[in-house]
């Protein structure tokens, strides 16, 4: 009976088993307070257990009342945040306040963690080199399990890195560099792999574009992302539309995620509706296969352990929420994250840069005539951009075409 239970629940979501835990344990004190006839009460019982067993193996650790899973509290992205106006989803940034998103709301509100003086004290001690300026300027302001990940460090245990690129555009702009700076520098200084995924299946579902220009796209994004130097020996970049087709071990995994996920989940985490492809219901769970270390088993040799750390935009931490959820319940670690804050657009902070609007962006192949066009067309005096140590005026940048050194040089202020 204990093992059909345990089936019947393992479809629902560590929150929902949550709530069936807290609503049992209610029957249960309320059949012992009317003094419910005593194989009632027993029944009760076993059922409260087959749901607390349920939900450790789901979540790996002990249900406590009043303490609802972080990483599955729900997000409400609508109209009705009427506190902060905020929406921020993997698809769309937007804010109604001149200054921005408020990030300390959004940790809130996803249930990550702030990087404090304390981490970024560890990451220098623990690696022997300074902090990157992105850490130290809070343009990395937040993270799940980076502890974990430097305990493992520590221990002389591997890791590897992975982030990626949605080829929406020819070219990437400016805003698309700060991860992949960022996560260059954790290459070089934890000396670990990195696998980069360009999911250019997910702009055919996404956008109006045909499969041969999203695939296109993907291999001109490459090659800005070849640009930044990463560690040839150590750096995979794959292509979804080639790899899947390669790769049993990461479609494999791309199964086994679909079928602890369910159709009520995703609708909760991305806002999908009942006109949406089935490709873009399915997508989730092949941004999540890359965070289990059998994807790759030409890199990890089939090794199962090797625990994961995702630098990325905190838009894209819902995708990474579900991959950890469903982690437990194929015996994989949860992968870690550091989310970054977005790169406001020309326009303005209300909302991000976007390859989708041309107009908002400075693309790393613009001209320098099609630069200063673009500055001088936006009211703000003052937008910058991030270089080395600083924030730099865009009207001290030249461009050139596949911008070698992070594709900036500066001129003399």
């Amino acid at each position: 009976m204990a093992d059909l239970q345990n089936c019947d629940f393992c479809s629902l979501n560590p929150l929902e088993l949550f709530e069936q835990v807290t609503a049992q344990g209610e029957k249960v004190r309320s059949l012992k307070a009317e003094k419910a006839p005593k194989d009632e009460i027993d029944t009760a019982v076993k059922l409260l257990l087959s749901l607390k067993l349920s939900y450790k193996t789901a979540t790996g650790e002990e249900y406590k009342p009043g303490s609802p899973p972080a990483d599955f509290t729900p997000v409400s992205n609508g109209p009705g945040d009427t506190e902060d106006n905020d929406f921020v989803d993997p698809w769309t940034v937007q804010t109604s306040n001149a200054k921005g998103v408020d990030y300390d709301k959004l940790i809130v509100r996803f249930g990550s963690s702030k990087i404090d003086k304390d981490l970024i004290n560890r990451i220098e001690r623990v690696t022997g080199h300074k902090p990157h300026h992105f850490l130290c300027r809070g343009i990395f302001f937040s993270h799940r399990d980076m502890n974990q990940i430097l305990d493992a460090y520590e221990n002389k245990k591997p890791f590897y890195l992975y982030t990626g690129r949605g080829p929406s555009a020819e070219a990437m702009h400016v805003g698309h560099l700060i991860p992949f700076t960022f996560t260059k520098w954790l290459q070089e200084v934890f000396n670990v792999p990195l696998v980069i995924q360009i999911t250019d299946d997910e702009k055919y579902l996404w956008k109006d574009m045909t499969l041969e220009k999203a695939y296109q796209c993907a291999i001109e994004n490459i090659k800005d992302i070849i640009a930044c130097g990463f560690d040839i020996n150590k750096t995979f970049i794959f292509s979804d539309l080639e790899y899947l087709g390669m790769s049993p071990g990461f479609y494999r995994n791309i199964v086994k995620i679909q079928k602890h996920v369910t159709f009520n989940q995703v609708k909760g985490i991305f806002g999908f509706t009942d006109s949406d492809c089935i490709g873009k219901i399915s997508f989730p769970a092949i941004q999540a296969a890359p965070s289990f270390s059998t994807s790759f088993p030409q890199i990890f040799n089939n090794k199962s352990n090797i625990p994961c750390l995702i630098p990325c935009a905190i838009d894209q931490d819902p995708y990474f929420r579900m991959t950890r959820d469903v982690a437990p319940r194929l015996g994989f670690s949860k992968p870690a994250l550091l989310h970054s804050v977005f790169f406001p657009a020309l326009q303005g902070a209300q909302t991000k840069m976007s390859s989708s609007d041309p107009n908002s962006s400075i693309f790393l192949t613009d001209t320098p005539k099609q630069i200063k066009t673009k500055v001088r067309k936006q009211k703000s005096a003052v937008y910058t951009i991030i270089f080395n140590h600083t924030w730099v005026p865009v009207h001290h940048l030249t461009f050139t075409n596949r911008l070698p050194n992070f594709f900036v040089s500066l001129h003399s202020l």
